[in-house]
């Protein structure tokens, strides 16, 4: 399969897209056609790593990867993704627990299937492949961890200094000498501007040798798209139906995913994106212009965006607003509205929320009630709650107890560096950690 820029017609094969991260004209890679599926496509497939290897191996029809795509796959998925049923009093809905992983966060199945491709694609290569990664709170800690001590690897994080929690920060700041944190004194958004700046720039890049591991990256929205197929599939064999999903949402990227699951053909039904006081995209449902802008500071940390990058890719795949509002729902849920979220889930669940899978819960009670007792819902769990114990704990009044993997991770030293959003800061930041 080839892929190509969404501002251009130049295409190149998986490998090159995983290993440039970023298109040369700025542009973010798509596939040139999705591939199409039946649901009897999958009838041998019972697992998420063989939903997984029947949903991606069209995309790696030409890639040097594709002898090794099984044991990817294993890698990826080597921890649970359980659905769970919510004792819900007005409609049908369980939790995708996608907060399983070694960072506790969904972002570890993008994370460790790029890495798993970029090591067999680069690992002996002559000098290392650097990542860069944007970070409003797990994407960093997750892309750190599967590209920690990987030979031929280095990573760079970049996170909003001041605006993501205590333990999300110390996850982002305890790896090896191959990884390299950097406390950046703005929003996200101006990490993920430094970031395709740093792309974007042929000195460094012929340097560094730069790629990224943000959802701007194709390698990461591919495998996210395997496990809404999954559990769509479960779904449809276990109650004969097709599932909504409400999904909480900041650059779009978990999101896309189960957008581009759906145009290939999984049983899936209406999908509702839940963001946060960041209402870039809710307005642009609404007003019908595209209009980014400053990210505002909320709880729901890791969705602080104001200009989402895959935005351009959900154009490219189905077209402008009025198009996607009617393919899409979306609800913006405020920090107010997620405390609340997280008191009720807590009392009527008996486990507590994040205050990103909070703004789902949320949105499924909001939701029209025709459209909510119509389908059965799926609601996205993207991050475990005691990675937020500050907010969470107060809220329902009791500990929650931190994951053997967090636990591990809190264990170990810390170190950043505090730099300015401009570009010349970073590469400073880069020549006087890795010369």
């Amino acid at each position: 399969m080839r892929f190509v820029s969404t501002r251009g017609d130049t295409t190149v094969s998986l490998d090159a897209a995983l290993v440039n991260g970023i298109a040369a004209d700025g542009g973010l890679y798509v596939p040139v056609e999705l591939p199409s599926f039946e649901v009897r496509d999958f009838e041998a497939a019972t697992t998420i790593p063989e939903v997984a290897a029947t949903l991606l191996r069209p995309f790696f029809s030409d890639s040097s990867l594709l002898e090794d795509l099984e044991q990817i796959l294993a890698e990826t998925f080597s921890f649970p993704i359980p659905t769970t049923p919510l004792p819900m009093r007005d409609g049908n809905a369980s939790l995708l627990e996608l907060y399983h992983g070694p960072t506790a966060a969904f972002k570890d199945v993008g994370a460790g299937f790029l890495a798993a491709c970029l090591g067999r694609l680069e690992g002996d290569a002559a000098s290392p492949l650097t990542i860069l990664v944007a970070t409003s709170g797990d994407t960093g800690g997750a892309v750190a961890a599967a590209f920690d001590k990987r030979p031929g690897m280095r990573v760079v994080v970049l996170f909003p200094e001041g605006r993501v929690s205590a333990r999300q920060e110390h996850q982002l700041t305890c790896w090896s000498n191959n990884v390299l944190s950097l406390s950046v004194r703005g929003a996200f958004d101006d990490c993920q501007t430094l970031v395709k700046a740093a792309l974007a720039d042929a000195g460094l890049n012929s340097r560094y040798r730069f790629s990224s591991a943000n959802s701007i990256n194709i390698g990461r929205l591919l495998p996210q798209s395997t496990y809404y197929a999954a559990a769509s599939l479960r779904h449809l064999r276990g109650a004969g139906s097709k599932p909504g999903f409400v999904i909480p949402t900041g650059n779009l990227g978990n999101a896309l995913a189960c957008i581009m699951a759906r145009e290939m053909g999984l049983p899936i039904g209406p999908i509702v994106l839940a963001t946060n006081a960041n209402r870039t995209i809710p307005e642009y449902f609404s007003t019908l212009n595209w209009v980014p802008r400053a990210s505002v500071q909320t709880l729901a940390s890791a969705m602080d965006v104001g200009d989402p990058s895959n935005m351009e890719r959900l154009r490219n795949l189905l077209g402008e607003a009025d198009v996607l509002r009617e393919c899409l729902g979306v609800l913006s849920v405020d920090d107010a509205q997620i405390e609340a979220a997280i008191r009720r889930d807590y009392a009527d669940f008996g486990f507590a929320t994040c205050p990103h899978t909070a703004t789902a819960t949320h949105t499924f009670h909001e939701l029209d009630d025709e459209l909510r007792r119509q389908h059965d819902w799926i609601l996205v769990a993207t991050a475990h709650p005691a990675k937020f114990e500050t907010i969470v704990e107060p809220l329902i009044g009791a500990s929650v107890p931190l994951p053997d993997e967090l636990a591990e991770i809190m264990a170990r030293p810390s170190r950043s560096v505090s730099i300015d959003p401009q570009l010349g800061d970073l590469a400073a930041a880069m020549s006087g950690h890795f010369g």
